[in-house]
């Protein structure tokens, strides 16, 4: 009797939600904090540099169980002083946990300015892309810098099924067709690439029609395979950026100019 009272017992605190030492369960898509990030930094982003074709911007990506790294990176691009946005590649948690999400959320809310994630095929584990939505907003997305489109994308076909199209041509078409007057550039952010894996290869073709519709690409950036890479995957003219994963502590540096772009590596 002793024995099941003590088992009880334990039981009963394991499943008590309003301990803070105890989760009921790592997917329980309970959300604490800030909601609906991506409209709000948008929102800043497009009065900031409204009317304005030059301007540059961070990116990092892959920040998985690297949170020291994360908020070491941070810190050193809030103490440059002259970016105006940052963009993760996503891959923000590793098994698409709750509390993944929360804490990097809270470690990049740290920057001074605004940011904006994508979501990662590690982000779509368990009730990830959920939790992702509640936090950010949908996982494709655009937002106006001066005079370029910044059109962010959710590539991870081969999480999903087929019921859906991944990446989502509707979204693109929908892009295209309601333009912002102002735009001349625009500039494509995703997690994975086109021609690997996880992207559904059975519509390269088709991405790559797309995105050569969009005015003025100055080029594609990634995260995923955790590298430093530069390729032209189409032999089109639009080269494709990947950033490494922070654990690297590297990020990538783009200034936008009139005439064109610069791009750099940074250590950190």
């Amino acid at each position: 009797m002793v024995r099941r009272i003590i088992l009880l017992s334990l039981l009963t605190a394991l499943t008590c939600t309003s301990c803070d030492m105890f989760e009921a369960h790592p997917y329980d898509v309970n959300i604490t904090g800030e909601r609906g990030v991506t409209e709000k930094n948008s929102q800043k982003i497009e009065k900031a540099l409204n009317g304005k074709k030059e301007f540059k911007f961070a990116m990092i990506s892959d920040t998985q169980r690297c949170y020291d790294e994360t908020k070491d990176a941070v810190d050193a691009i809030n103490k440059r002083g002259d970016i105006d946005f940052v963009l993760h590649g996503g891959d923000q948690s590793d098994f698409g946990a709750t509390k993944e999400f929360i804490w990097m959320r809270d470690i990049m809310n740290g920057f001074v300015m605004p940011w904006f994630c994508v979501l990662g095929n590690h982000d779509c584990l368990g009730t990830g892309k959920e939790v992702y939505e509640k936090i950010y907003g949908n996982s494709d997305f655009a937002f106006t810098a001066g005079n370029v489109r910044v059109i962010c994308l959710n590539t991870n076909a081969m999480e999903y099924d087929y019921s859906n199209p991944i990446p989502n041509f509707g979204f693109l078409k929908s892009e295209l067709e309601n333009l912002p007057s102002e735009i001349e550039k625009t500039i494509f952010l995703m997690h994975v690439k086109p021609k690997e894996f996880i992207f559904n290869n059975n519509v390269n073709d088709l991405f790559q029609w797309y995105i050569n519709k969009f005015p003025g690409v100055q080029f594609c950036l990634y995260g995923h395979e955790h590298q430093l890479t530069v390729d032209d995957l189409f032999k089109d003219g639009i080269l494709y950026y990947q950033c490494p994963s922070i654990k690297d502590r590297i990020y990538l540096v783009f200034t936008i100019k009139e005439d064109g772009y610069d791009y750099e590596v940074i250590k950190f």
